[in-house]
């Protein structure tokens, strides 16, 4: 059966923020900086870490030095500017996620992500539903976070009720849901 939501992830108007998209962003330039060290031999890393000393730091990285290593193949990287990646975000959502699956910067219980947007409409009212995720150990866990289109932006939640083995899995089980099953979250997570 194909989900009644009105309104896909890719939607014009129901976009992430400003601050969720820099931090998925932000995120993509440190999966890649880990991937990169993952392809190089173990007797290159420490001539790396080397030049990553020579080539001074930010006093953020100065303490840690696997965050200045890092920061200094994000350098080296020719990764493309926001704007870019925004854009190819945008045209490709999906495949945004194909790579945080295995990586040691997927998004924490302390820093879930929206993995999904969805809309629908309860009474006069338009609410976007979004599917805030995170992994947990070997697994992925889920909650809903619904704002409607007042001017407050009171967000209401629900509690972690989605566990799966992917994130895209995640993504499946949440758009599988129907309108009602939504608007029923919705009424859940209401004061």
């Amino acid at each position: 059966m194909q989900p009644t939501h009105d309104v896909g992830p890719e939607a014009p108007g129901l976009q992430l923020s400003a601050d969720e998209l820099r931090a998925q962003y932000l995120a993509y330039r440190r999966r890649q900086s880990r991937a990169l060290l993952g392809l190089l031999p173990e007797g290159a890393i420490r001539p790396l870490y080397r030049r990553a000393l020579e080539g001074g730091g930010t006093s953020a990285t100065d303490h840690d030095p696997m965050e200045r290593l890092l920061a200094y193949c994000e350098a080296l990287l020719p990764l493309p500017p926001f704007d870019v990646w925004r854009a190819d975000r945008e045209a490709s959502p999906r495949a945004h996620w194909s790579d945080v699956e295995d990586s040691a910067d997927v998004p924490s219980p302390s820093r879930p992500a929206t993995l999904e947007l969805r809309s629908f409409r309860r009474g006069p009212r338009r609410w976007t539903a979004r599917l805030r995720g995170f992994r947990d150990q070997d697994v992925w866990r889920g909650f809903i976070a619904f704002q409607g289109n007042e001017a407050d932006g009171a967000v209401h939640r629900t509690a972690v009720i989605f566990r799966e083995a992917t994130a895209a899995e995640l993504r499946d089980r949440f758009n599988g849901f129907e309108s009602a099953s939504l608007e029923a979250f919705l009424r859940s997570a209401l004061p």
